[in-house]
């Protein structure tokens, strides 16, 4: 998706659309002053997408899941020419998209994960519980919905998935509570769901964030497999890019930014013995593949935040790459993707 980031609920007020996050920042590590091949791979709204071509690049390849997204940014595409390619596609597939698309190598890749503001916006889509709507939450226009998965998992795989992908501290109560009420009908609205959490969890007087905020969060990652599409994303960045070529990835929370983090880590040189998910299992090390660029994350400033409070909570990592063949795909365990319908000892 673009940039118009938000939280993984929505917000409590109607705010600016179309708004790229860390727009500058973005530019200014991937330089496309000079020209170039980019491959944007959250094309959302185009922020990033135009920016790159005003930039001076050469040519753009976009690709988003949304069709929705793909069909918004047709007049783009025609305004640009030859110089944009907008594809319909899976981000963790970008380097075979670039093969299909005649581009064996590619100066810079960009990636901006999570939920786009368009589709917490759309209450059709199901992503936010501020507007009633069908419990949805899919990215692309196939797959489980979020209402197969809580009609359909038992409590145990529920709460996991919460615990897991929301870091809901409270799963195992709510998920026995969305098995309660499913017993008498199914749940499916986004208004069901997030009345069930607040009943559970109740809200204390001046919380920022909703309380069903970490369950739709949850839902929607698993949903659409967004942690295991980063992971894969990675590597792909790592096949495609050719030599001094830029990766860029913005992330809003910190499950993705622990995989960014983790992964660039280790291409940069870093030695690792695994992670929480995998803690037995360490990492081989190869030539490395990336130079990191900026040792800490590059964070918006509060004046970025004040027109947009949606960008708060983005961490910006960028690297380059060097002349080192890609690593081998691992295991995305070892990158920090938790697997959480998979058999483990209960701590919670």
């Amino acid at each position: 998706m673009m940039t118009e980031r938000a939280t993984p609920g929505g917000g409590a007020h109607v705010r600016p659309r179309h708004i790229p996050v860390l727009l500058s920042e973005v530019l200014a590590a991937l330089s496309p002053i000079d020209g170039g091949v980019f491959i944007d791979g959250t094309f959302g709204a185009g922020g990033y997408t135009r920016a790159l071509i005003d930039g001076g690049a050469t040519r753009v390849l976009a690709i988003d899941r949304d069709p929705a997204a793909i069909a918004g940014g047709a007049t783009l595409a025609e305004a640009f020419g030859t110089r944009l390619s907008l594809v319909q596609g899976a981000f963790d597939s970008l380097d075979a998209i670039a093969g299909a698309n005649g581009i064996d190598a590619a100066d810079g890749v960009v990636l901006d994960v999570g939920v786009s503001s368009m589709q917490l916006d759309e209450a059709q889509r199901g992503f936010s519980f501020q507007s009633d709507g069908p419990l949805d939450m899919r990215m692309a226009d196939s797959g489980e919905t979020a209402a197969d998965v809580v009609n359909t998992r038992g409590e145990e795989d529920l709460a996991d998935i919460l615990f897991h992908l929301g870091e809901e501290r409270r799963s195992r109560v709510i998920a026995r509570a969305v098995v309660r009420v499913r017993e008498a009908a199914p749940i499916r609205t986004t208004a069901e769901l997030a009345g069930i959490v607040m009943r559970v969890l109740g809200r204390r007087p001046g919380d920022e964030h909703h309380p069903a905020t970490r369950t739709f969060q949850a839902l929607r990652i698993y949903v659409n497999d967004e942690l295991g599409q980063l992971g894969r994303a990675l590597q792909a960045a790592e096949r495609i890019l050719k030599p001094g070529g830029r990766l860029v990835v913005v992330s809003f929370h910190s499950l993705e930014d622990r995989i960014v983090k983790r992964f660039l880590a280790a291409r940069g040189g870093k030695a690792m013995t695994g992670s929480r998910h995998l803690p037995a299992q360490s990492i081989k090390s190869n030539e490395p593949s990336y130079r990191i660029i900026y040792q800490r994350p590059l964070t918006p400033s509060q004046e970025e935040i004040a027109v947009n409070p949606r960008a708060r909570s983005a961490r910006l990592r960028a690297a380059e790459r060097t002349e080192a063949p890609a690593w081998p795909p691992e295991d995305l365990q070892v990158l920090g993707v938790p697997e959480p319908e998979a058999p483990r000892r209960r701590t919670r």
